[in-house]
């Protein structure tokens, strides 16, 4: 199973600068993206269906805004759109599909970056996700959670680290609560191939420049249940693809 992930910053703007074609190249089993910023109704799904994907949408209510995308070559079993609360719900923000039973999460998590408002509400999701998460995990699900997380996790996760102490997504409250998830139920299917492999990133700032000189973040996470650790072939990042100010992130799952 080659499972892609996403954030493209507009799924319109990025099919316009060639997100089909890339597609029909990688050809993973399951794709999923962040922030679609639209309805389906809003964009034409025959290019995708002529590819063999099936394709499951939880929008925003408000228009243009976040979203969460799940294209799959197989039917899902089961599929759950949100955590059963409105406030992050109507944001559009996590799909759970069930594929080959593996539960599969496409989570946009909420930026904080637009003041200490949403900084809070991110902090809020971050809590209020776990419980939905953990009842899977009780339940001895096998899990992958794919996503822009908008949180770095290590130093060597950023190209600044010193002078970005005071940036939501690096934060130490956000990073404890990502590196807790990753020390007791989840595997960083990256740093398992790439311990400890510096200036790989996955968004830039469109501003000064940024991705050319390689000043990035890596805030986007394909994650999995230790059960599951076994069926890990390889991981990569796509930094060569430039539909987005982030990049396509992949993990390949012999199941």
């Amino acid at each position: 199973m080659k499972v892609v992930s996403y954030n493209v910053n507009g799924i319109r703007a990025a099919i316009k600068k060639g997100l089909i074609e890339w597609l029909k190249k990688e050809n993973p089993d399951v794709f999923c993206i962040q922030e679609s910023k639209a309805q389906p109704e809003q964009v034409d799904m025959e290019p995708f269906t002529a590819l063999g994907y099936h394709n499951y949408w939880h929008s925003a209510k408000k228009p243009g805004y976040s979203g969460v995308v799940t294209f799959s070559k197989k039917e899902p079993t089961e599929i759950i759109a949100g955590i059963g609360m409105d406030k992050y719900d109507s944001e559009g923000r996590v799909l759970l599909t069930e594929i080959e039973g593996v539960n599969i999460l496409n989570i946009y998590f909420p930026s904080g970056s637009s003041g200490d408002e949403r900084h809070d509400f991110k902090m809020e999701f971050l809590a209020d996700l776990r419980p939905f998460v953990n009842k899977l995990i009780s339940q001895n699900k096998k899990i992958i959670v794919v996503g822009d997380y908008n949180i770095v996790r290590l130093d060597i996760d950023i190209h600044n680290p010193k002078g970005s102490k005071k940036r939501s997504g690096f934060k130490p409250e956000e990073r404890a609560w990502l590196n807790q998830w990753f020390n007791t139920d989840f595997i960083d299917t990256f740093r398992h191939f790439e311990p400890d492999t510096e200036h790989v990133y996955s968004w830039w700032t469109y501003r000064m420049g940024a991705k050319a000189k390689n000043k990035g973040w890596r805030i986007d996470y394909i994650s999995c249940t230790k059960n599951i650790k076994k069926s890990l072939a390889s991981s990569k990042h796509h930094t060569d693809v430039v539909f987005s100010d982030h990049c396509p992130i992949e993990t390949v799952f012999n199941l």
